[in-house]
């Protein structure tokens, strides 16, 4: 699957997402593909450093504290759009355990019908 069709599907599980979760708001479709292009850009170059800092709390936890990590990144991304909009912790706590499930349903009913 390409660059442009994950960024698209990770636009509509933000878009999901945000109407499932009532402290996410999201102004646009437009505003969705910034936040996926952003969340896949900070996932990429800050994710990677974070969980070198961390690697003590993440092997106490047992992997648990790479939720946190995935969550300040959603409130880094927050600050960074104008448009999207995260209450707090524990809702971009959520809207990340969300966006993986709906990231994951998308992206196998896109390769089932690539298959066919």
């Amino acid at each position: 699957m390409n660059f442009l069709t994950k960024i698209l599907l990770s636009s509509i599980a933000v878009i999901i997402a945000s109407y499932i979760l009532p402290g996410i708001y999201v102004d646009s479709f437009m505003v969705a593909i910034v936040i996926a292009v952003l969340l896949s850009l900070l996932n990429v170059t800050v994710k990677p450093l974070l969980i070198i800092f961390t690697i003590p709390l993440t092997i106490l936890s047992l992997g648990l504290f790479l939720l946190v990590i995935n969550a300040l990144i959603i409130l880094m991304a927050s600050s960074l759009v104008p448009g999207f909009e995260v209450d707090g912790f524990w809702w971009a706590l959520l809207f990340s355990l969300v966006l993986s499930l709906t990231n994951s349903l998308l992206s196998d009913l896109s390769q089932k019908e690539d298959q066919k």
